[in-house]
């Protein structure tokens, strides 16, 4: 099964879960995915925070059982316990004054990691006895770094964590209702006013964070990307 329709399917019977029967009726108004009753109500995971790592680096970590996961700072050792089917978010997400500006990233991460689930209940029973042991931290890939399974497997829980977060339907209700369903048009990271606006407000609507956004809308043939040489916004006031 494609990533999509495992997106789709999984969403599709969330909402009925959430929501109620009456979920598939079209909405005038775009919806943040409520991503944490996803994982704690729909998925049973426990979600809990703590300290993760020395740089920040590393934004969370799932388990697929009993297991532990040690940092070592400055030569000490510190062991965490995790029990199966728990969810560890970096405690930087719930620090004063970090709550509302990585509310995107937040809500990626726990997506991510409800996506490492979804796609560890799927394997084959050999295989969950294989990988079960192992907790899968939240690491970001690209293409080009995708040498071994583990690589695979993170870029799976991206992909399919951001359909969780911006399923098609949703975000063709935001097109439409931010964009009048127009194609936005990226200048090498740079948007004209109109566009950067219906961006932002899409953000704002679903929950997630500009590059998050932009990878997905790319994705759905939502954003053209144009070179430099050709920007031009003519509400843009030079001083």
């Amino acid at each position: 099964m494609q990533i999509e329709e495992i997106a789709s399917a999984v969403t599709k019977d969330f909402n009925e879960f959430f929501f109620g029967k009456d979920a598939d009726n079209e909405r005038s108004t775009a919806q943040a995915t409520p991503i944490d009753q996803f994982a704690k109500d729909y998925l049973g995971l426990s979600v809990s925070f703590a300290h993760l790592s020395s740089d920040g680096s590393l934004c969370g970590l799932t388990a697929y059982a009993d297991t532990e996961y040690t940092i070592e700072e400055q030569g000490v050792k510190r062991t965490i316990p995790l029990k199966a089917n728990q969810v560890l978010l970096d405690m930087s997400f719930i620090q004063p004054g970090q709550v509302h500006a990585l509310c995107g990233k937040r809500r990626f991460t726990l997506a991510h990691e409800c996506a490492h689930q979804i796609l560890f209940g799927m394997e084959s029973d050999n295989d969950k006895r294989t990988h079960e042991s192992k907790y899968a931290p939240r690491a970001a890939y690209s293409l080009r770094d995708l040498k071994t399974r583990e690589d695979w497997n993170e870029w799976q829980a991206n992909v399919l964590g951001a359909a969780i977060l911006m399923p098609q339907k949703k975000i063709d209700i935001a097109m439409r209702q931010f964009a009048r369903g127009r194609v936005l048009k990226n200048y090498e990271g740079r948007f004209n006013y109109n566009d950067r606006l219906s961006l932002t407000l899409l953000c704002q609507s679903l929950g997630v964070s500009k590059s998050a956004a932009i990878i997905r809308l790319r994705q759905l043939g939502y954003i053209e990307d144009r070179p430099f040489a050709e920007y031009d916004d003519p509400l843009e006031v030079w001083l």
